[in-house]
């Protein structure tokens, strides 16, 4: 989700996979053929090739196809590493070819699903402004839900396996309701499970997120977009944890009272952790410790930096991009991502047309640019998808909603890149992060309590109770000064 900023215009910042089996099984009668070596591959070159054709630019048919797609009309193995054929392949856009054809197997070993895990998405946001979380609201209807990037059958479309739903609420609540405005949005993300059971399973680990691939159904999870919505108190983190909170972004943007947001980067807001406080550092602890996994999207530099450095898991980037390509501040910088590829952290690519392009236009091939330049500078285990669907107000021609994961994964094998790094960049880079700070989790450690000291608070809405072992201090001044001329006349001798 970002929201806009005087100089930064945009609003707020998404399967099941149809695995088709091996390569290489003989099929009677075709003498060999499929066990060929340089088949596939050259078909996946050229099927590859048609999708990134049809997704980039322009919707009209491809006409100067580097292969035959006659080659398709042959009889295909029934368990084609590639893509089932179909002679009617070239009339279909890529979604749906892969669709018709049940794609290149692009998920886990054991499941069938190409669309990928756990990527971050607003959806929830867009439920809170639409319809003030009115899941009954036939307008609100998930199975057709009009004028946003995500519903059921775009999920579907898009073989999306798993999201992040985003439990956001705008920096304008921070020192206010932020807290209860954060509970109502994961209480409606819990109310999604409910409604359509046969669609979302609500999870909050990794084991969660392959049983709902195996049973075919969206896992889902939270993750809360903002450090303000803890209200800087380590308590409230460990509670919302127990509702189910996996991920916190540290800040959104804004600055909290212990960690940097981006806007410090371009001067339009004041460091005022310089990075990470020495509370901001209880929470990184904290949120090792139960098992949150941080996200450093909206961040400022330094506090990247800070936090990287002292993580004991690795941490992700929930949607941005890479700031090489695109120089926006929102963006991670080389020198972040050579920590990100030694903390064996994570950056999950914004499709923001702001983000990918610098410019209010975009498209597909740009975004796997960024792709491509996290993969070379952090190596291919650092690359995932973030998104930001529903959480933004422009989007790249050829990714126009959920549905269109397919078509980016398409771009990537026509760039060479391996079936295991895009299955990566899909799902399993997120698991292994997911997995790591699963792992890196104790909860037989006693719980952070040193609360945040009471002058890094603004104290216009707040108590102050707790902070002082004398109760009679928290009174106001007027009734001190009553309380004190009450206790001098009954000291006067009458």
């Amino acid at each position: 989700m970002d929201t806009q900023t005087p100089e930064h215009t945009g609003s707020r910042d998404g399967g099941q996979d149809r695995r088709i089996g091996a390569a290489g099984e003989r099929v009677p009668g075709e003498r060999g053929m499929w066990t060929s070596w340089w088949f596939w591959p050259l078909v996946a070159v050229c099927t590859a090739d048609q999708f990134r054709d049809t997704a980039a630019y322009t919707q009209e048919p491809h006409v100067n196809q580097p292969c035959s797609w006659r080659l398709f009309q042959l009889q295909a193995p029934p368990t084609s590493t590639i893509l089932k054929p179909s002679r009617h392949l070239p009339s279909l856009s890529p979604s749906e070819r892969l669709q018709e054809g049940r794609p290149v197997h692009l998920g886990l070993s054991s499941v069938t699903w190409p669309g990928g895990a756990a990527r971050h998405n607003d959806l929830p946001w867009q439920l809170l402004k639409l319809f003030n979380n009115q899941l009954q609201d036939p307008r609100a209807n998930l199975t057709s839900l009009a004028h946003t990037h995500t519903n059921i059958p775009k999920l579907k479309a898009g073989f999306v396996g798993a999201q992040f739903w985003s439990a956001y609420t705008p920096c304008d609540t921070q020192n206010k309701d932020a807290v209860k405005r954060t509970l109502e949005q994961i209480d409606v993300i819990h109310r999604m499970c409910q409604l359509y059971p046969e669609t979302f399973l609500c999870v909050t680990d990794s084991t969660g997120i392959r049983q709902a691939f195996r049973e075919g159904k969206v896992a889902s999870l939270v993750g809360v977009e903002g450090g303000h919505s803890i209200d800087s108190s380590l308590g409230v983190l460990r509670a919302l944890y127990h509702l189910g909170m996996r991920y916190l972004t540290l800040t959104h943007s804004c600055n909290t009272p212990w960690a940097d947001n981006w806007l410090v980067d371009t001067g339009e807001d004041k460091a005022r952790s310089q990075g990470l406080s020495l509370f901001g550092q209880s929470v990184v602890k904290e949120m090792n410790r139960l098992g949150v996994i941080i996200d450093l999207a909206h961040t400022s530099t330094a506090t990247m930096k800070a936090v990287l450095q002292l993580s004991k898991a690795p941490v992700v980037f929930s949607h941005s991009s890479a700031y090489s390509v695109c120089q926006h501040r929102r963006n991670v910088p080389d020198d972040v991502l050579q920590l990100v590829k030694r903390t064996g952290s994570l950056v999950m690519v914004n499709f923001y047309n702001d983000y990918v392009s610098c410019r209010a236009e975009a498209n597909l091939s740009q975004v796997a640019d960024h792709l491509d330049h996290i993969k070379k500078v952090a190596g291919a285990g650092a690359v995932g998808l973030g998104g930001d669907y529903d959480g933004v107000s422009r989007l790249p021609s050829g990714l126009k909603d959920v549905s269109k994961y397919p078509d980016l994964a398409a771009e990537l094998l026509r760039r060479q890149w391996t079936e295991a790094e895009v299955k990566g960049a899909l799902a399993n880079n997120l698991l292994r992060v997911f997995e790591a700070v699963e792992q890196a989790s104790s909860h037989t450690q006693p719980p952070g309590e040193e609360p945040i000291p009471l002058d890094q608070l603004e104290a216009s809405c707040r108590t102050s109770y707790g902070y002082s072992g004398a109760p009679s201090l928290h009174l106001q001044p007027g009734a001190l000064l009553a309380s004190l001329a009450l206790l001098v006349l009954c000291l006067c001798p009458l």
